[in-house]
């Protein structure tokens, strides 16, 4: 506990996020040198950068064609573990600013469709992104989720949370009183999941994440989760992230050097489709009868 209360006090480095639809990780990194900024890839995303200092990223020709996103490396991590491939249907539930639907258009390579919900226009044409649309959801049960009920393959939820993995980036967040407590927080995280779990198809996948230290937001939430839905299992985050995850993903500031994230990967069962599927097989028989 001390070290890692020790580590949230020293300053958080500037990672930046290759944009593999236009450049490889070492292209970016050779454009940035070219404008003297030096970067080192990351020890764990094979898309990080870190950049020494706080240089005028914004000015670069890199940044403004979409070479290099600002990303941390754990948040990197949280997106490579969605595994959204090629033709995929892809839901990023929180999008927020827009960071992870960017990494996850990436790994798409622009093919596929990803419903990003409350993201920048103006981030997605700069970095080339075509297969992404966003939607602004009134809240978690917002009627479109139950209109699109099982049609996606993988839903992100990078659920809003504590961010006490973050305060390397907001230290006066510790000491804050405003906004939900804990217990507001774990309510209403509990609430996403429940409903964004319904755009999962059989056989899909859900990833949860938060970039909180607090087991209450991460373990309990999952545990809670998978208890209420016996149709879902948990799969190990290593069969993504071998040596790095175990049954689940969990970084910290001090043994990572990352903002500290956590992530679960949820799947639907493929039996779920059953009954469905054999109410068809019935009126099919009784057709042909």
């Amino acid at each position: 506990f001390a070290e890692e209360m020790a580590a949230l006090n020293r300053p958080a480095p500037l990672d930046l996020r290759a944009n593999a639809l236009k450049a490889s990780r070492e292209e970016a990194r050779a454009a940035l040198a070219a404008e003297g900024i030096i970067a080192t890839p990351t020890p764990f995303s094979p898309w990080g950068l870190r950049v020494e200092g706080r240089p005028p990223l914004s000015a670069t020709r890199a940044f403004r064609e979409g070479l290099v996103e600002v990303q941390d490396e754990g948040s990197q991590l949280l997106a490579s573990l969605v595994d959204a491939r090629p033709g995929m249907q892809v839901v990023d539930f929180c999008a927020g600013a827009g960071g992870k639907t960017l990494a996850l258009a990436a790994t798409m390579a622009n093919r596929g469709r990803i419903v990003a919900c409350d993201v920048s226009a103006r981030r997605l044409r700069r970095a080339g992104v075509h297969n992404a649309e966003r939607r602004t959801l009134s809240s978690e049960r917002d009627p479109w989720v139950k209109r699109h009920k099982g049609q996606f393959d993988r839903v992100l939820v990078d659920a809003p949370c504590s961010g006490t993995g973050t305060w390397r980036r907001n230290p006066d967040a510790r000491w804050g009183r405003g906004g939900p407590d804990l217990a507001e927080l774990t309510a209403l995280q509990a609430k996403i999941l429940d409903s964004a779990a319904r755009l999962v198809r059989p056989g899909g996948r859900l990833v949860y994440g938060t970039c909180s230290l607090l087991r209450a937001e991460n373990e309990e939430q999952v545990a809670a989760f998978l208890a209420a839905h016996p149709d879902v299992a948990s799969v190990p985050a290593a069969t993504l992230l071998p040596g790095l995850a175990g049954d689940f993903l969990r970084l910290t500031p001090a043994r990572h050097g990352t903002d500290g994230f956590f992530a679960a990967i949820l799947e639907r069962r493929p039996e779920a489709a059953a009954p469905a599927e054999q109410e068809t097989s019935r009126q099919t028989v009784s057709s042909i009868s």
